[in-house]
């Protein structure tokens, strides 16, 4: 099975392209970030047509989460536990196939230090948790999403001009190795652990065609997932496209 997960920056604007790659990669789960807009204003019915399952996590203008599927969504969940007064949708988890599969999407935190910094940390405590009672199922599972971290230098094109986002503070670095350290596998590092590859180019300053890129949307595999690992990429193509999200998906296939 082929899992993967796609900021798409606004299913509205965005819809063809989304529709032109799932045609083309064929991937069996994707989990979608930003999609920015209310769970009935989702175009649910355009998916289901092509034989899709469709589950959202949606607000209003912002944010928004949603998981589509070949294969039936079970015991579906909305919603980081933790904090009852966060009302962003950031995250949604479904059984599909034997395989519990969540699409999130992690605050960006700018700027920093600031509320908004310290809103991303403490969601990240309550990802931690989660994962926590996650990996404790021992069942495969795959955490997907847009991260909104660069793990190391490795994964930005320009360290020394990130060195104060919040994408690449040791804070947010630090808080993102604690979660991997629990026993999850990074899976695009895992298929290419020295490679300069990047899942994001900003709109701005010709970021695109300088190939000023970020790798901030990864998948983490527990170790049953891991262990059924087959081969893992990312689908930068989809980038130069007109209208394209300034995200790329990325995908693992798990036997």
């Amino acid at each position: 099975m082929k899992f993967a997960t796609f900021n798409v920056n606004g299913i509205a604007a965005r819809q063809p392209r989304l529709l032109e790659w799932l045609d083309e990669a064929k991937p069996d789960v994707v989990g979608l970030q930003e999609i920015k807009c209310e769970d009935d204003r989702f175009p649910a019915r355009a998916f289901e047509a092509l034989g899709w399952r469709v589950a959202t996590h949606g607000q209003k203008g912002f944010n928004g989460v949603a998981i589509l599927s070949r294969f039936p969504l079970n015991d579906v969940r909305r919603g980081l536990a933790g904090d009852a007064s966060d009302d962003q949708a950031r995250w949604i988890e479904a059984k599909v196939e034997g395989v519990r599969f969540v699409s999130l999407y992690l605050p960006n935190g700018n700027p920093a230090p600031g509320p908004k910094f310290d809103y991303k940390l403490s969601w990240m405590e309550r990802l931690s948790r989660r994962a926590t009672e996650l990996l404790a199922t021992e069942e495969p599972v795959v955490l997907a999403g847009d991260y909104n971290v660069c793990p190391t230098d490795a994964d930005v094109a320009r360290p020394q001009e990130m060195a104060d986002d919040a994408l690449c503070r040791p804070e947010s670095r630090g808080a993102f190795r604690a979660l991997v350290a629990q026993g999850w596998t990074d899976a695009i590092r895992a298929r290419f652990p020295a490679e300069e590859i990047y899942t994001y180019w900003d709109y701005q300053a010709g970021a695109w065609a300088k190939n000023w890129g970020l790798r901030i949307d990864h998948l983490l595999l527990s170790p049953a997932a891991a262990d059924r690992m087959n081969t893992a990429g990312v689908d930068r193509e989809v980038r130069a496209r007109e209208k394209a999200s300034d995200h790329v998906p990325a995908w693992v296939e798990l036997r």
